[in-house]
C-alpha cells in the first residue's frame, strides 16, 4: 500500500521533507524552487535531470539544483520507496559559506548522484530525525552540521579536526545558558558569541561540554523543572516558564532525563518531604 509522509516545521522554514514507500506515482518533468536531495531506499528509479540519466537503485543519492527540470519514476509496474529533503537555498549557501565555500551557490548549481553508503545512512539519520518529536533546535542543528559535512555530494573529504572554543567564551557561553535557559536562543546567536560559524560551533561545543548547545540548554531546564516540582508547582505552569514547546515536550524530555514523568516525580518529592 503507498504510504507517503510530509514533513515541515513553521520554525524552520527553510526545510520540508517527504517519504513515500511503495509508490507507484509517475511525475511529469517538473521544478522545485528548493535544492532537493532524493534517496531511493527500495525497488528503482528511472531519473532524468538535465543532460544525467540513470536507473537509480537503493541506496542511491541525488541532489537537484533549484528550478532545474527533474522527473524521477519507477519502473514500469514497479514500484519504489524514496525520501525527498527540499532545503532553501539562500539557507544552505549560507551555512557552505560559513564553512569558508565561496562558490557555494556555484556548489548547489550543479546536479549529482551519489552512491557512497556512508552517505545515504547519514541522510537516513538526518530523516528520522526531522520526522521525529525532537525539538526544533536539535533538528536545525543537526540540518547546519548534515549540509556542511557536504556528503551528500559525494565529494570525498576528510572531516575536518574538531575546532576549539576559548575558555572565556566557553564560560561566557554556558553562563548565559544558564541564566537564559528558559528562553529560545538562536544557534547562530551563541555561534556569533564564540566567534565560529554554526558548524564550527557546535561541535567545539559538544567537545567541550559533551552535549551539544541544545542538549546542554535543556539538561538545565530539566533540572530547575526538578526544582519547581519539589515545591509542587503545577505541570502546566513549570512547561510554559521553562519554555517548552506544550506540556507533551515537556513530559517527554524529563522522562528522557529522570525515567519517570514529571507527575510521578512531583508526587514522590512532595511525600518524601512530608
Amino acid at each position: 500500500m503507498n504510504d507517503q509522509r510530509y514533513w515541515c516545521d513553521p520554525q524552520l522554514p527553510f526545510v520540508e521533507s517527504r517519504l513515500a514507500s511503495k509508490s507507484r506515482a509517475c511525475y511529469v518533468p517538473h521544478t522545485h524552487d528548493t535544492l532537493s536531495i532524493g534517496a531511493v531506499d527500495s525497488g528503482h528509479s528511472n531519473y532524468a535531470c538535465g543532460d544525467d540519466r540513470a536507473r537509480l537503485g537503493p541506496g542511491s543519492l541525488v541532489l537537484i539544483p533549484a528550478t532545474r527540470v527533474h522527473s524521477c519514476n519507477p519502473d514500469m509496474d514497479g514500484e519504489w520507496s524514496y525520501q525527498m529533503l527540499h532545503l532553501n537555498v539562500e539557507w544552505a549557501s549560507g551555512v557552505l559559506q560559513e564553512c569558508g565555500i565561496a562558490d557555494a551557490q556555484d556548489v548547489l548549481a550543479r546536479s549529482s548522484i551519489n552512491q557512497n553508503r556512508a552517505a545515504y545512512l547519514r541522510y537516513c539519520a538526518l530523516n528520522r530525525l526531522l520526522f521525529s518529536n525532537a525539538d526544533c533546535a536539535e533538528k536545525e542543528a543537526a540540518l547546519i552540521l548534515f549540509v556542511s559535512e557536504r556528503s551528500w555530494l559525494g565529494e570525498p573529504r576528510e572531516m575536518p579536526p574538531v575546532p576549539r572554543i576559548a575558555a572565556d567564551r566557553l564560560a561566557r557561553i554556558t553562563e548565559f545558558l544558564r541564566v537564559a535557559y528558559g528562553e529560545r536562543l538562536p544557534i547562530e546567536q551563541l555561534a556569533q558569541m564564540a566567534d565560529m560559524s554554526r558548524y564550527a560551533f557546535i561541535r567545539a561545543f559538544r567537545a567541550a561540554t559533551g552535549m551539544s548547545p541544545h542538549a546542554w540548554q535543556l539538561d538545565l531546564r530539566i533540572n530547575a523543572a526538578r526544582r519547581l516540582l519539589r515545591h509542587g508547582h503545577a505541570l502546566t505552569a513549570i512547561a510554559h516558564e521553562l519554555g517548552f514547546a506544550d506540556q507533551a515536550h515537556f513530559q517527554r524530555a524529563f522522562k528522557e532525563r529522570v525515567a519517570m514523568t514529571p507527575g510521578a516525580y512531583r508526587r514522590a518529592a512532595v511525600s518524601t518531604a512530608s
